[in-house]
């Protein structure tokens, strides 16, 4: 996953060298820009256990990224997912565990925030908030504030959700996965990424040897904390690799930022 986005599965995946290139976790969507990826050990569940798990589309409903329901208008999502992207080539599908579905509540946007400072998933501020043109009749997630950050203590269990596939470069799930990942240090995920981890802004997830983690299609979706939205799936380099867990944003850096949006 190094220095890629676990974004679109139709996205190109950028090439940083043979042995380490990052993948944003993004799922098959029309001109992507980084390559994503699904759960890779995890297992099925549905939107009736998570409501708040939303299906990022295009126009046509093909899903490409996650996002979360923070409030009936409200979808908090990765900024790599939006690069590229306008209102009325986004859709948000609520309701609707298999990708392949034609059940749930579909939405149009009538606005993109992207963080104003973003520019690459290793620079940080991969953050992202839809406004809904039709209200999600379902129950939104809790997010952090801005003072939890004990919530990133290493060791603490953290649940990851998605679509995307269920191992590198592999196919995409049709129904909805997840799984639990430990919280990774910040020194432990440093010497994962060196200067490509900014720990203000990022957090990691996943186990030493590898084997669970979030994947190609899987970006924007959540990363929960006794289920409360606490990261928002990112990068990292390849799925599930040992040494080199899921890198997710931290959302406690950017609460007062979605807050204002949420409220806008």
């Amino acid at each position: 996953m190094f220095g890629l986005t676990r974004a679109r599965k139709a996205a190109t995946v950028l090439a940083v060298g043979a042995a380490a290139a990052a993948t944003a976790l993004i799922g098959p969507a029309p001109a992507a820009v980084a390559a994503p990826q699904p759960i890779v050990g995890g297992s099925t569940t549905t939107t009736s256990a998570y409501p708040f798990m939303m299906q990022i589309t295009d126009s046509g409903q093909n899903q490409f990224c996650g996002g979360t329901l923070v409030s009936p208008t409200k979808v908090v999502t990765a900024a790599h997912c939006m690069v590229g992207e306008t209102t009325s080539t986004v859709r948000v599908v609520g309701g609707r565990t298999y990708r392949n579905g034609t059940n749930g509540t579909v939405s149009r946007v009538s606005k993109i925030w992207i963080h104003p400072s973003y520019t690459d998933a290793t620079n940080g501020d991969d953050v992202a908030v839809l406004t809904l043109s039709t209200s999600m009749p379902y129950t939104p997630a809790p997010y952090v504030s801005s003072t939890q950050t004990g919530v990133y203590a290493a060791g603490t269990t953290a649940r990851i959700l998605g679509w995307g596939t269920t191992r590198s470069n592999g196919s995409s799930s049709n129904q909805l996965r997840t799984a639990t990942v430990p919280i990774v240090s910040s020194s432990s995920c440093a010497n994962s990424y060196g200067s490509d981890y900014i720990a203000s802004d990022m957090v990691c997830a996943g186990y030493t040897s590898g084997g669970v983690d979030t994947c190609q299609g899987d970006s924007g979706g959540p990363l929960l904390v006794g289920g409360v939205l606490a990261g928002i799936t990112s990068w990292g380099e390849g799925c599930a690799a040992a040494g080199h867990p899921g890198v997710y944003t931290r959302l406690t850096t950017f609460s007062s930022l979605v807050t204002a949006q949420v409220n806008s």
